[in-house]
This record gives structure tokens, C-alpha cells and sequence, in this order.
């Protein structure tokens, strides 16, 4: 079918994240360059969200690099919907893209083969956790690890635990940015039900 296969297996997986970390770098690479950026903003929060930006970058290219040949193309994002000269809105889907960068990792982390794929994926979880905990308390001071914008996905923070998505809600949640369509294999739906 037309759109990008993320392939199967291991390499499906990382496809898989790669697009979400080039989602959330493509969005942070806007934010920064953005003309209100100076003025929403104070000096110490542009360097936070700078550094956030080049996490993601990091993050994106390692996992191109990581893929190499067997990596997919470059999205087509669409951020029309975002309002960048707006603080609020900057914010709000900052939260947004973090929360579901980790409710992705953690679905995703039972579909890894390689146990070096699972330990880089809980290292870089970790830190899309960080920036999810920065985004909601520059939003509402000591709300860190409230999950209320994955709620209406299955999320409970009840039990104190991030949630955990599985691939094709997190790419429902995430289509809304991406023009590209992006196909999830038979095998890597099928790994979801268990």
C-alpha cells in the first residue's frame, strides 16, 4: 500500500521511534526559531527548551544512524494547528509530544528482540521523561507527573506509573502532525494484542 512501511521486527520498532523523535525535533527546531521565542519565554526557560531540542535532535539521528539503510525517509510534519507565537500553545504541545513520546517508548518496549535496542529505548524514555515533567511545570508549577492529556488514550497515573501505548494509538494520537502516512505492519499490530 502507498505511505511509509516501518518494516518489521527490531528494525520496525526503531522506524518506529525514529519518527516520533523526528516529530518531536522538527517541532522544537520550529518552536526555537520561531520570532516570539525571545519574548514568550525567559533566558533561563529558551536555554531548557534549546537543550530539549537538541536532545531530540541527538535522539533522531542516532536513530537514523542506527538504522542506516533499512532507515525510513524524512516526514512531512504539519504543525498548522499550533499556535508558535502563543506561550500557552507552545507549551500545552510540547506536554503533548513528551507524554506521548513515553507512553510510546513504554508500549513499544515489549516489542524489542534485542536487549541493547531495550536499553537504549529505557535510556532515551528516560529523558523524554524529564522533558514531559519541565513542559507540564513550566505550564502549572508541581503538576510534573500529572498524565491528564493521555487520559482520553487509557492513561492512569493512579497506580504513579507513566503510561504505556501501544504503536497504533500512539500514531493515531500523532497523525494529527504528520502528512506522511506511515503503514505499521501486520507484525508489529500483531505484537500489540498480546
Amino acid at each position: 500500500s502507498d505511505g511509509t512501511n516501518l518494516g518489521s521486527g527490531d528494525i520496525g520498532v526503531l522506524n518506529y521511534a525514529y519518527a516520533l523523535e523526528q516529530l518531536e525535533a522538527a517541532f522544537y527546531i520550529q518552536v526555537v526559531s520561531n520570532g516570539s521565542f525571545s519574548s514568550n519565554f525567559s533566558a533561563l526557560e529558551q536555554e531548557y527548551i534549546k537543550d530539549v531540542r537538541d536532545h531530540e535532535i541527538a535522539h533522531r539521528e542516532f536513530f537514523k544512524a542506527a538504522l542506516g539503510t533499512n532507515a525510513i525517509g524524512s516526514l512531512e510534519v504539519d504543525f498548522s494547528t499550533i499556535d508558535f507565537s502563543a506561550r500557552t500553545s507552545v507549551l500545552t504541545t510540547a506536554k503533548t509530544f513528551e507524554d506521548l513520546g513515553v507512553s510510546a517508548y513504554n508500549g513499544a518496549g515489549k516489542l524489542f528482540v534485542s536487549t541493547d535496542y531495550l536499553t537504549i529505548a529505557g535510556k532515551i524514555v528516560s529523558v523524554e521523561a524529564r522533558h514531559a515533567a519541565l513542559f507540564r511545570d513550566l505550564l502549572s508549577n508541581g503538576s510534573f507527573a500529572d498524565l491528564s492529556s493521555l487520559q482520553p488514550l487509557g492513561a492512569d497515573n493512579s497506580k504513579g506509573l507513566d503510561a504505556a501505548l501501544n504503536p497504533p494509538d500512539v500514531l493515531a494520537a500523532a497523525s494529527k502532525y504528520i502528512k506522511t502516512k506511515i503503514n505499521l505492519l501486520k507484525y508489529l499490530l500483531d505484537s500489540t494484542e498480546d
